[in-house]
């Protein structure tokens, strides 16, 4: 009963606040639509969309580092960045990596490499569990171990590696308000595959910095069977990444979107 008194108080705060705000910036069109469901009352208001920036000079500027987990045969390396939770529905990087094998000649599915890599916290009951899942189910989906591998907090350094040497990077999670990943993913030149759905919908252009597809394993599959079949196709949509990701969510465009939405409010 405290509970509720108390989560009732809380939206009423906060709905109280935001409605007093000269202006309201969000991170995605998809966020602004959850904003607008969520506090009615101001549906009349602009709400603004400020993408979250990526700061390329720490990219450009970082040292990567060795990952001795990975075997230097591995041609076609897919990765999977996102915490041991499972919301992010890692599961299913897993099973399009098993079904990847049906759809290449077993010559080249010899080469493919998965690794799963993720926040994880020693206290956190659901990153235990869920860890212990996936393992799981590598497992019973039959995954050679020789082709997988499970990560926990990688470091910046060793972050970077796996998206400099990733073909591309399986951003599984549905309905994300953003996702910064593919945009770091598309900075370090890496395709990404993704759900169609959130804000990967407008980071990420279909067909040209990545893939946006349907939530399920097939799906993932086939575009991961079109990579490696085509690695120029890869290569082309990987540069294409990078020059989105530096005409859209570099820093100087942050600041010159905030300093007009700024200005537009004191001009008022």
């Amino acid at each position: 009963m405290m509970k509720k008194f108390y989560r009732v108080f809380v939206d009423w705060f906060e709905t109280w606040t935001i409605a007093m705000a000269d202006l309201i910036c969000v991170n995605s069109k998809f966020t602004r639509e959850i904003v607008y469901e969520a506090f009615p009352c101001i549906r009349a208001r602009t709400i603004h969309i400020l993408y979250p920036t990526l700061n390329t000079k720490f990219f450009d500027s970082h040292e990567t580092a060795e990952l001795n987990e990975i075997p230097k045969r591995a041609q076609h390396i897919f990765i999977s960045i996102n915490r041991y939770e499972r919301k992010k529905n890692i599961g299913l990087a897993l099973e399009a990596f098993s079904l990847l094998q049906r759809k290449i000649p077993e010559d080249d599915y010899q080469f493919c490499f998965l690794v799963v890599a993720g926040g994880y916290d020693i206290m956190n009951v659901e990153n235990i569990a869920h860890f212990v899942e996936l393992q799981e189910s590598a497992i019973s989906l039959g995954l050679s171990k020789d082709q997988y591998v499970f990560l926990k907090s990688p470091t910046d350094e060793e972050k970077l590696e796996l998206l400099k040497r990733a073909t591309a990077v399986l951003y599984t999670p549905s309905n994300e308000h953003f996702g910064i990943v593919p945009v770091e993913a598309m900075y370090m030149k890496c395709c990404v595959i993704a759900s169609n759905s959130g804000g990967p919908r407008e980071t990420i252009i279909d067909e040209k910095t990545g893939f946006l597809v349907d939530e399920n394993p097939n799906s993932f599959a086939e575009k991961m069977a079109e990579l490696v079949k085509d690695k120029h196709k890869a290569k082309a949509m990987g540069n294409a990444g990078r020059e989105r990701v530096k005409s859209v969510f570099a820093m100087d465009n942050f600041v010159v979107q905030l300093e007009s939405l700024i200005h537009k409010v004191l001009s008022v």
